[in-house]
Formats: structure tokens, sequence, C-alpha cells
């Protein structure tokens, strides 16, 4: 696992992935996480992403690149066995990821944010990528912190 990345090049990235139409929101988090700290694991968590775009299953309700956010921080910190008390200091951390979007933004919801936009414009495009690199950035943000005062468990890298 790499960490000698910035915020900046997840953002970056994410943003990239999103505006070429590769992926939605919450994948081109994920693959953007993923392809940066150059984790060793299967493609198949950009599939457990793909069905959180345009607020999970077209519902528009959560925004997803809020749930690739959430994703991504619990990729490092969420338990893996019931039982485990590090669920509670996850909870924490994707508390503090939804609500700096929340602080900004004023809502977490997608057809709010999205409200008066053609889904098909560009101008709705463009705010769904800056949300995407926002949320990439942030959340990559929590993961060096955190990972710097050595709170993490990675499978494989313990």
């Amino acid at each position: 696992m790499k960490t000698d990345i910035t915020a900046r090049q997840v953002k970056e990235e994410a943003e990239e992935l999103f505006n070429s139409g590769q992926f939605y929101c919450s994948e081109a988090i994920i693959s953007s996480i993923k392809n940066q700290f150059e984790l060793e694991i299967s493609d198949r968590i950009i599939a457990m992403a793909s069905g959180f775009p345009v607020g999970i299953g077209k519902s528009k309700c959560l925004c997803g690149a809020i749930s690739g956010g959430v994703m991504a921080i619990s990729y490092f910190f969420g338990r893996t066995t019931g039982g485990d008390q590090r669920v509670e200091y996850n909870l924490k951390l994707v508390n503090e990821l939804q609500q700096s979007f929340k602080d900004k933004h004023g809502f977490l919801c997608c057809k709010v944010l999205t409200k008066g936009f053609d889904m098909a414009s560009g101008e709705h495009k463009e705010q769904c990528a800056s949300f995407t690199g926002e949320i990439a950035a942030k959340a990559t943000e929590i993961i060096l912190r955190e990972l710097k005062a050595g709170n993490a468990t990675v499978e494989g890298e313990e």
C-alpha cells in the first residue's frame, strides 16, 4: 500500500474518471482510491460501488459520491467480524465526511442537490464531477490522517 499521495491526486483522478464517462461518482472515487493507494484488492470493489450513483440506483436519495467516500473510509477502518468495536470509530470518521459535505452544501440528498438540473446537461455533470472530486479529496484526507495515527487495519497489510 502506498501512502505518499495527496488528496489532490485522488481528487483529480476521480474527477477525470467521472468526466471521461468511464465511471459514475461512487465508482470513480473507489477506483481512484484503489489506484492511488495501490491497494492490492480486486476490481470487484469498484463493482460494489456501482449501485450508488444517482442517489442509490437512480432513486436520487443519498448522493452517490458520499456513498463512495463512505466505502473508501470503511475499507480502511471498518470491521470484518461481528462484535468488533472498531465500527464505532469508523462511524465517527464517515460522519465527519458526510458532515463536512452537508456543512458546505446543506444537503446529502441527490434530488435536492440536483434540483432544477436537466440530468443530461453539462451543468449537472460539472456539479457531480465537482462533488466527486470533493468527496474523494476529503475521504483521502481522513484516511491519510488516520493512517499516520496508526488507526487502520487493512487486510494483508497488517
